[in-house]
């Protein structure tokens, strides 16, 4: 709100601005007397603006506020562009602070808004520098901080993108997501499953290697029991050589396991495992050899059993299925008579 004071520039003010509009000034220091906006000193340019900014520390006291009017050097469709600074020590009276922010906007009004290309706001001489003013040109334009999340989500795009370099002479590859490499103990304990040597293998992310470890293995291990070997509070990947029956038959299917436990995982470690897991797959079935029927996304690892398992890699099918029914006509209704109306005999009278 402009005159929120009623404070209003005297006419030596306003001569000194049509002066100032033609660049024969540099600086102009305003103060408030006597209930009115008045010039105290103004000083001419000697060299480029950044360079006669050191013009500006000398005229600040210690407890006594003002405004400083600086031209800068650069023009827009009104003339040369100045920046507008508001000097208002910690130890100035309190009075003194409510009427320079009460007057500022009527100042402004005065001397044009179109002039005004910045703003300076400083409560000591430290405040008021060339170096203060470029490092607030520069955080105008720096982009705003991030969260802790979307670091983290930034921190996995970059190794995404990483990790994603096609060449025009490279065929096309149909996996997608992270590819970090399994290590050595890792791709052992894979084919020794393979093998059926052992009976479960658990893998696990080094986000700082940026590699698949090998986390654990069991050479047998009953369904029921698998919940117990697996962390409540990490994701992990896990290869299950279930060993059922079905029909009568007996079977030995391997089945991949995705275990992410909620939201008790950082953002970025739930988007690493849920993009290194399609290569990771792809790796055991083309490299390994493995043939994997069934692969299972999980949060609760105590939901798995043995009948669990038997669901997912042989879905029941429902082979009884009810014929549709017609539906009853409404009841309280009697049987419905089709009447034709009796052909009326020649002759005949009413």
């Amino acid at each position: 709100m402009s005159h929120q004071t009623g404070i209003q520039a005297n006419d030596d003010l306003k001569s000194l601005f049509a002066q100032s509009k033609e660049g024969d000034i540099r600086v102009i220091k305003i103060d408030i007397i006597d209930e009115e906006l008045t010039p105290v000193t103004s000083l001419e340019p000697a060299n480029d603006w950044e360079t006669d900014f050191d013009l500006v520390p000398p005229l600040l006291e210690a407890k006594k506020s003002c405004y400083l009017l600086y031209r800068l050097d650069t023009k827009n469709n009104q003339g040369y562009e100045w920046l507008f600074i508001v000097y208002t020590p910690d130890f100035a009276p309190i009075r003194d602070k409510m009427l320079f922010a009460g007057t500022k906007a009527t100042l402004k009004k005065e001397f044009g808004g179109g002039h005004v290309k910045d703003e300076l706001l400083g409560s000591e001489k430290g405040d008021i520098t060339l170096d203060a003013y470029l490092k607030q040109k520069e955080a105008e334009h720096a982009p705003p901080p991030l969260t802790a999340e979307e670091r983290e989500l930034q921190d996995v795009k970059h190794q995404e993108g990483a990790r994603t370099h096609i060449n025009v002479s490279t065929k096309v590859s149909h996996m997608t997501g992270v590819h970090f490499p399994v290590n050595d103990q890792g791709i052992e304990s894979l084919q020794r499953l393979q093998n059926k040597e052992i009976q479960y293998v658990q893998l696990k992310l080094n986000i700082e290697n940026e590699t698949i470890e090998l986390a654990g293995e069991e050479g047998s291990v009953e369904p029921a029991d698998l919940a117990g070997l697996v962390p409540t509070n990490e994701a992990r990947y896990h290869f299950y050589l279930f060993k059922h029956t079905h029909e009568g038959d007996y079977m030995e299917s391997i089945m991949f396991i995705y275990s992410m436990p909620g939201y008790s995982c950082g953002i970025k470690e739930r988007m690493l495992y849920s993009s290194c897991k399609g290569p990771v797959v792809d790796f055991a079935e083309q490299q390994i050899g493995m043939e994997i029927p069934k692969k299972i996304e999980i949060s609760d690892m105590s939901e798995i059993n043995e009948d669990f398992l038997q669901d997912e890699l042989h879905p029941k099918k429902n082979l009884h299925r009810p014929k549709f029914a017609k539906p009853k006509a409404p009841s309280g209704r009697g049987a419905r008579r089709i009447t034709k109306p009796k052909k009326r005999e020649e002759g005949s009278e009413d």
